[in-house]
């Protein structure tokens, strides 16, 4: 047995003899627990307060909260939305395409891509800027 084995041996019967004057009691280990911090996520935080907020516009002044509609949705992922553009990159004026004239569907996207210059290197890009692209009946 090394020194260190020894003085841990002793230390721990040390300990034991000092925890032997005392009366364990389950109801006091309890509390001594520490509870686990939970992260907080802003979005549900946001989402509890709008509900906690709308509950005592309808309980102490019998208003209804208006329900959130959308009007038009992306048609793509959010998370599309959140990729930067290139660097000193300006969205150029595109032309737009409305399916009523001759220029085909083949032509246009091709001439998108030319015009997306260095944002056409990512789909993401691409997907988020083609609506940008569009008109009358070909947008809806």
């Amino acid at each position: 047995m090394n020194l260190a084995q020894q003085i841990g041996g002793q230390q721990a019967m040390a300990n034991m003899m000092i925890a032997g004057d005392r009366i364990p009691h389950r109801h006091v280990e309890a509390y001594q627990q520490v509870p686990e911090v939970q992260p907080i996520h802003w979005q549900d935080a946001d989402a509890y307060w709008a509900n906690k907020i709308a509950e005592v516009m309808r309980d102490q002044f019998g208003i209804k909260p208006k329900v959130n509609t959308y009007s038009y949705r992306t048609p793509y992922p959010h998370a599309y939305d959140l990729i930067p553009l290139p660097n000193r990159y300006k969205v150029p004026n595109f032309t737009k395409f409305s399916g009523l004239d001759d220029t085909s569907t083949m032509e246009h996207v091709n001439r998108f891509i030319i015009q997306c210059g260095e944002a056409a290197n990512r789909d993401e890009l691409r997907v988020c800027l083609f609506s940008s692209s569009l008109s009358g009946s070909a947008f809806t």
